[in-house]
């Protein structure tokens, strides 16, 4: 099993919305680095840490699973798409994605400066400077550690 770190805007799919639709395709996705990890690594299963970026208070909202292996991501075929690219096509696609399946929303954001303050999380790629990525692999026990914080 790998355990990643896929960030989202909540006033744009947040938490709540996967929640209210139980799973949803992660589309849109125009990093080659992030593409290449649901192309080539996500699997069904795989643990997402669900992570609210671009809000007053960044941090890990909950967790969600892969629930399907990547396929084309098809709203790059769309003309009507703000994810449309025209080098990508039906029969050579460009990117892909994966679908996750909502699994919990933690009673409390695990803000962005608390992930910080933990010396066990100091090598976690989140918090390496100059990493934007929107989709990130974990440890398990980065994972385990940050899953311990949002009982408390």
């Amino acid at each position: 099993m790998n355990y990643w770190l896929m960030k989202t805007e909540p006033d744009v799919f947040g938490i709540d919305d996967l929640k209210s639709k139980k799973t949803e395709y992660w589309d849109g996705v125009r990093n080659y680095q992030a593409r290449n990890f649901m192309r080539d690594e996500m699997k069904k299963g795989d643990l997402i840490l669900f992570y609210h970026s671009s809000c007053k208070v960044p941090g890990v909202a909950g967790i969600a699973t892969v629930s399907k292996e990547s396929v084309p991501d098809f709203t790059s075929w769309d003309k009507k798409s703000k994810y449309y690219d025209e080098k990508s096509t039906e029969e050579n696609p460009r990117w892909f994605m994966v679908q996750v399946k909502y699994k919990k929303k933690f009673k409390e954001v695990i803000s962005l400066s608390e992930l910080k303050s933990h010396k066990k999380l100091e090598k976690m790629k989140l918090l390496q400077k100059g990493n934007r990525l929107s989709i990130m692999p974990v440890t398990k026990s980065e994972f385990e550690f940050i899953e311990e914080l949002s009982k408390k």
